[in-house]
């Protein structure tokens, strides 16, 4: 999920206080101060200075605790490890060291055939640990997947935040496209819910022969205004994950895939996208899914497979 139910559901609690508090006071003010007596001893200075406070606690409120409403990181135990080695002799793990020394951990999971293979690169979503893609790999026939976890989420080091995962995305794709076994001319990158973000920047820095992205949105600060419309998000959000600002230079061709019944990035964040991508584009909405189930559909699988069959014919 893109946020944190429980702490969205506080934060909305304290916005209809708001709300609540300058409804009363200017459309019942008089009934209200006559049977309040506490409300007798108070002038409208002092009921505004308290709206003031509740609302400064929530602006604060969302500023600190921004990162983990954002960044929900997931583990890897070493039971899981074992399996994935045990289960998938073909993910080769690796760790990369980024330029400023954090150590990002990941898999490398190699397609059949010997030769040169096309990679495709994906970036997960705000809880994801990546390594249940591995599973998924029979669906990407011929290509070598890449997947490796943000800062913080599952082995790898450090703190995750937007500048830090994009230009991890750009590090990973210079370092991956100058193996001997990679084809540098045929990659391919695919995002889910905040991944979205991450490859539309990658696509938009890199030369990417299609991109494929799952729940995507415009971006965070859209989508956190429209659920905390009291908050100044131009002034306190930190990490933007802005794609629609790219989009419009983007000729890759494109595959969304959205969700029917999503209720943590709802389909006309997906549209606004979609409508200022520049390259060849395809827009498919799955009925009867929502944010966490859309990859249980075969309709969902057919559809990239059918992308990527277009890809290879190109």
């Amino acid at each position: 999920m893109i946020f944190s139910v429980n702490l969205i559901i506080i934060m909305l609690i304290f916005q209809s206080i708001i709300k609540m508090n300058l409804f009363l006071y200017f459309n019942n003010w008089e009934g209200i101060i006559m049977k309040n007596k506490w409300l007798k001893a108070r002038s409208f200075k002092d009921l505004l200075i308290i709206v003031l406070v509740i609302y400064g606690i929530l602006v604060t409120a969302f500023y600190l605790f921004q990162d983990q409403l954002l960044f929900r990181k997931s583990s890897l135990t070493e039971e899981r490890l074992q399996e994935i080695e045990t289960e998938y002799p073909q993910a080769e793990e690796v760790e990369v060291e980024m330029p400023d020394g954090i150590r990002l951990h990941g898999w490398l999971v190699k397609a059949a055939e010997e030769k040169k293979t096309p990679l495709l690169i994906y970036f997960g979503g705000n809880a994801e640990e990546v390594s249940g893609v591995i599973e998924e790999e029979e669906r990407f026939e011929g290509y070598s997947l890449l997947l490796v976890n943000y800062r913080g989420y599952g082995l790898s080091e450090g703190q995750p935040d937007e500048d830090k995962i994009l230009n991890d995305a750009l590090y990973l794709h210079d370092h991956f496209t100058s193996l001997e076994s990679i084809d540098s001319d045929n990659v391919l990158t695919m995002g889910r819910s905040l991944g979205t973000g991450v490859a539309v920047h990658l696509a938009a820095n890199r030369d990417l022969t299609g991109v494929i992205l799952i729940s995507p949105y415009d971006s965070i600060k859209n989508l956190t205004q429209d659920i905390f419309p009291f908050l100044p998000m131009e002034l306190i959000l930190k990490h933007e994950f802005d794609s629609i600002a790219k989009a419009s230079d983007l000729e890759e061709p494109v595959l969304m895939l959205t969700a029917e019944d999503d209720r943590i990035v709802p389909v006309d964040y997906s549209k606004a996208l979609y409508d200022q991508w520049a390259g060849e584009k395809e827009f498919k909405m799955i009925s009867n899914r929502g944010h966490n189930d859309l990859h249980r559909s075969e309709e969902f699988w057919e559809y990239i497979s059918e992308f990527i069959d277009k890809l290879k014919n190109n």
